[in-house]
């Protein structure tokens, strides 16, 4: 199922802060957009940065990350509408990306930014990502 995903400028702005922090170390960072489904369409609310461990080419979130974003996602009952995270140099979906990914629901998107996202814009976000959607076949396909 193809949803609408409308965001917000400053979940974009607080997307692309959290993301180049980490860049400028040479880091990978992911962040998830929590949302909600309404009228076939999915508005993200907010931004959510679980813990995590994460170097040049990799990011890991332990188990109690993961427990505390469940327990957000219950409260203020949510959905993990999207991930988006950075990779070093190109944007794609890597073996680890595909295997790792947080959301796994059909039709659920996981973004990819490059270069750490340090060239990205709120004006140049939607241009610079890579969009990837997990597919019924649970294999994630590029997005137009």
């Amino acid at each position: 199922m193809n949803s609408l995903v409308i965001v917000p400028t400053r979940v974009i702005q607080e997307t692309l802060a959290d993301l180049q922090a980490a860049g400028r170390r040479e880091s990978e960072r992911v962040v998830l957009w929590l949302g909600r489904r309404n009228n076939g369409q999915i508005n993200i609310e907010s931004l959510w940065v679980p813990e995590q461990q994460a170097g040049y080419d990799f990011f890991d979130i332990p188990p109690q990350a993961m427990e505390a974003l469940f327990a957000e996602l219950r409260n203020r009952r949510l959905m993990v509408a999207a991930q988006v995270h950075t990779h070093p140099r190109r944007a794609f979906h890597s073996l680890a990306d595909d295997k790792w990914a947080i959301v796994r629901h059909t039709g659920a998107l996981s973004l990819v930014l490059p270069t750490f996202a340090l060239r990205t814009e709120p004006g140049t976000f939607v241009r610079d990502t890579a969009v990837f959607v997990l597919s019924p076949r649970n294999r994630w396909l590029e997005a137009a």
